[in-house]
């Protein structure tokens, strides 16, 4: 009996390889397998350049649609199932905010809101806000724009929020404080997305890698959802994987990349398009082998040092090793 079942379960999985062969490639099938799956749950490019830097000079100027299009066309064409979009959250780009939302539904991506409140960083000379007021107006601001949001969208209510928070990290007393902030946030951006019935991820706190290391341990992971995020970048590949194989034990959470890209000239120094390509091969092939990493996300798309496109629109060599990671899948 053993070897008949033996024997059927070597005859179906030969099959189950015939079909896919058939179909192409395991790379390019349509329907996932049982035995497939992607790399991260969560592949995604940000636009960060253009759409929050250009936020106020391109508000009024409708034009701009269409390099928004064109720009989620492309990101879509990598297999990204999320873009990551920067637009402040406050009612003067509400409405440039929609637009990079309307576009990204075009192509079927979800949409990780990583903007803020510009008076949390003094962003477009707005005024500074405080700690309560931020919390307050993430609440007024999910409830007002539900039509916003879909299922499965990821909103960030202050990317690396440290930037605005202004405390101490050698106080331990400002440390927690600073915790019980986040933990607030968390808490009231669940409920928000609750009270308007969106299934959308609240737990997505990005910070740079000496925050977390400082501001996520166990307890504190636990109370925001069991994810920590981290914008990290660093010039070797290998060091970027341990550091969030150290960050996953550390916290005793799943991580995800919020930010990596190259070249950030302080850091990796110029580098020719060719050796961009290399370097973002080896990030991706030592992030896909720590198994608490549940999500990517490149920066930036275009306008920046680390960009897939050029200014023209062209594609870089990078682009394809996006393009092979988003698009295949791993098999167990």
């Amino acid at each position: 009996m053993k070897q008949l079942f033996f024997l059927a379960a070597i005859a179906f999985i030969i099959t189950f390889l015939f079909l896919c062969l058939q179909n192409g490639s395991f790379y390019t099938m349509n329907v996932l397998s049982p035995l497939s799956k992607k790399y991260w749950t969560i592949q995604s490019i940000d636009t960060m350049k253009y759409s929050r830097d250009e936020a106020q000079a391109k508000l009024s100027d409708a034009s701009f649609d269409a390099v928004i299009d064109s720009q989620m066309a492309k990101i879509d064409k990598t297999g990204a199932n999320y873009v990551a979009i920067g637009t402040p959250y406050d009612d003067q780009f509400l409405s440039y905010l929609t637009r990079w939302v309307k576009a990204a539904r075009k192509y079927h991506l979800h949409i990780w809101f990583r903007g803020n409140f510009s008076g949390w960083e003094d962003w477009f000379g707005y005024a500074k806000i405080d700690r309560q007021t931020h919390t307050e107006m993430v609440k007024q601001f999910i409830i007002k724009n539900k039509d916003l949001f879909e299922d499965g969208d990821i909103f960030s209510s202050c990317p690396e929020c440290e930037n605005g928070a202004d405390f101490n990290t050698s106080d331990s007393q400002q440390v927690q404080l600073y915790r019980d902030f986040l933990i607030q946030e968390y808490q009231t951006t669940k409920d928000s997305f609750a009270t308007i019935n969106k299934q959308v991820g609240a737990n997505y706190y990005s910070m740079n890698g000496d925050i977390a290391k400082l501001v996520m341990d166990k307890e504190t992971t636990k109370a925001l959802g069991g994810t920590v995020v981290v914008d990290h970048y660093v010039n070797d590949p290998q060091v970027l994987a341990d550091d969030l194989q150290a960050l996953a034990d550390k916290s005793g959470g799943q991580v995800v990349l919020g930010e990596f890209g190259a070249p950030i000239p302080d850091i990796h120094g110029s580098m020719t398009d060719e050796q961009q390509k290399k370097w973002i091969q080896e990030v991706l092939d030592k992030v896909s082998q720590v198994p608490q990493v549940i999500g990517v996300n490149y920066w930036v798309n275009t306008g920046g040092s680390t960009a897939l496109w050029n200014d023209a629109g062209n594609p870089k060599p990078a682009v394809g090793v996006i393009t092979t990671f988003y698009s295949r899948h791993k098999f167990f």
